[in-house]
Parts: C-alpha cells; structure tokens; sequence
C-alpha cells in the first residue's frame, strides 16, 4: 500500500466508518506494516495506532467495534421506573418525599431519581426526561397543609351540584363572592434594566390600603363595592343589600368560611330575606375552587400592581375604574371560570 492517507479527525467519521478503519489499521500491522507507517498511510496519530493493535491483541478483532456517537438512543430509565418518577412529581411535594427542596427542579428531580433508582445522571439528561414526559416549569398554586381533600371532592361531586340543581329548579343565579385588601406597595410583573444593574421604580413612601367585595356569575355578571374601612358583618349586610337590590332573580352565594360571612347578624339577616338570598361555603382553605379569586388577581395585577398611586384615594379612583370596566365586559368575567380549577361552575 503506497498510496498514503491525508490526516483525518477521526470523530467525524461513523461508528461504522471507525470500526473499519480499526480493523484496517491492525490487518495492516500484522502484515508487517510498522505502527508508525501505518499511522502515517491511514492518517491517523500514532497512539491511536498502539492502542488498537494492543486492544486486538488482548481481546480480539471484536474489541475494536466502535460505540455509537451522541447521546444514547434508550432512556437509562426503564418504563417502570419512569413511571414511577412520573407519579412522585405529580402526587407530591418534594419536601414529602424527604427531599430537601420546596419545588420540583431538575436537580430535585435528578436527586429522586438518585435515590429512588439508584441511577446518577446530570440535570441536563433530566431536563431531556422532563420533556419527553411533557413536564414544563410553572407557577406552582399554593394550597394550604389544612385543606381537607376528602371536603373537596365531596364539594366537587355532591355539594355544588345540589346546588346547581335547586338554582336551576327555582331560576336563581350563583354568585361566587370574596373579599380581598390592596396595599399601596403592592407590585407585579418585571421592567427591563441592564445586566446586574436593578431598575428602580418612584412611589410613594407612604402605606395606605383599601378593601374590595365583589361577586362574579359565569354568565359574566360582576358586582363589587371599594371601602376604606375594615370588613366586618355590617359592611357585608350593606354589600348584600346592594346585591339583592340588582337582581332580578334569587341569589345562591357562595362564599369562603371568612368569621364575618358567618357572622350570627348575617346569618340573621339572610333568613329575614330568604326568599332573594341563600348562602353557601366552600371547604375551607380551597380559594383555588372560587372564581371570585381569579378577579382579585387581575385587579391586583392590573389595576393597583402595574401603576403608583399616590394616595388612597387615587387607588380607589383605579380600583373603581377598573372594576368598572371589566363590568363593562361580561366575555372578560366569563372567562374567569375558563381556569382549571373552577371550571367546574362554567355551567
């Protein structure tokens, strides 16, 4: 063999191509060829030379068989296992399964699969694993250690489609209501600014709130009344009576177990009215099962948490307006019950 090779990067050829040049390679010595010739007719380095022939030597021709480039085409997870690391995340909470970590990120999820299939791979192969199994990171909804699960689905299969049922018996109409509080300093949402560098945004020094009460229906129906002071059972009658005033047709509240919903003066009188208003409570610490909630995050979003007021009575002139505006807007309200967890009372 006069004709002699150019110089090759080697990783560029197949695991086939590699192999056959192995073999090559080692035929050629054996016939007599010198290591060093060898590597100058086929182009490649010496030591590579050395090492197939010596390979050959101890193992055999098969030994000189090239492993497949790239990452490997089969999981290092078996179906079973993969299953089970599936379960755990969706099932629990990191910090359930004595990890010690709050959320489930790549490394929490590299450590259960450490632990619990003996397997050690790096958090970049996770995040392959993660979306393959059509996992992506999200906000996480906080849920409360005292919610009663089994008060939820029994809410969910057997309270609130009575309730359902009797609204439509008598042609009344299911208002979701809750209350919530906004703080001047209250603040969402991001703003560009140079690397390392935090933007700074101008307000107020100065702490003032207001509250808010508001009912919303899935036809798209939204009542509401901004106050100054603090929410107790007479401001909820005051609240009650305006929403009676509006109706035409029955209301079947549904509310949170807030002490001033349950308070012995409403209870008093919602009986005296009975026939215009029925009140109903969901489990307690499930505010994910209320649409009512839904507005409250827009309005902290987008009324109060993207702008400064500069005092109360600003904020309350942006909470109203819009407020307003979204009643303007029943598609917006509606929209509310389009959420996951309280699509249930879409209908």
């Amino acid at each position: 063999m006069s004709k002699r090779m150019e110089k090759q990067d080697a990783r560029s050829l197949s695991a086939d191509a590699m192999t056959d040049l192995r073999k090559r390679v080692v035929r050629a010595v054996r016939n007599g060829m010198s290591q060093t010739e060898a590597a100058e007719v086929f182009g490649v380095c010496r030591y590579s030379v050395n090492k197939w022939v010596g390979r050959s030597e101890k193992e055999g021709i098969r030994s000189l068989k090239s492993k497949a480039k790239g990452r490997p085409k089969q999981s290092r997870l078996t179906t079973k296992q993969s299953s089970a690391i599936i379960r755990m995340i969706t099932d629990h909470c990191p910090d359930q399964l004595k990890l010690p970590f709050a959320l489930w990120t790549r490394a929490a999820v590299q450590d259960l699969i450490r632990k619990k299939c003996i397997i050690d791979i790096s958090v970049w192969t996770v995040g392959r694993y993660l979306k393959e199994w059509g996992m992506t990171p999200q906000k996480p909804i906080r849920r409360a250690f005292e919610q009663n699960p089994k008060a939820v689905r029994h809410w969910l299969k057997k309270e609130y489609p009575t309730i359902r049922k009797a609204a439509k018996a008598e042609g009344a109409i299911i208002h979701w209501g809750d209350e919530m509080g906004m703080r001047s300093d209250h603040q969402t949402g991001t703003s560009y600014g140079l690397k390392g560098q935090t933007p700074v945004i101008l307000g107020t020094g100065q702490r003032f709130r207001c509250n808010i009460i508001s009912t919303v229906t899935n036809r798209g129906e939204l009542a509401f009344m901004v106050f100054k002071y603090r929410f107790t059972a007479p401001v909820f009658i005051t609240f009650l009576r305006r929403l009676i005033r509006h109706s035409e047709q029955t209301v079947f509240l549904i509310l949170d177990q807030h002490p001033a919903h349950k308070a012995a003066r409403v209870r008093s009188w919602v009986k005296k009215n009975e026939k215009k208003i029925r009140i109903y409570f969901l489990p307690s610490y499930s505010p994910e099962l209320n649409p009512d909630e839904l507005l409250n995050q827009d309005v902290k979003s987008n009324a109060l948490g993207r702008q400064r007021p500069r005092d109360r009575e600003e904020m309350i002139a942006m909470a109203r307006s819009y407020l307003r505006s979204t009643q303007r807007q029943p598609e917006i309200v509606s929209n509310y019950f389009h959420e996951e967890h309280v699509r249930y009372a879409a209908c």
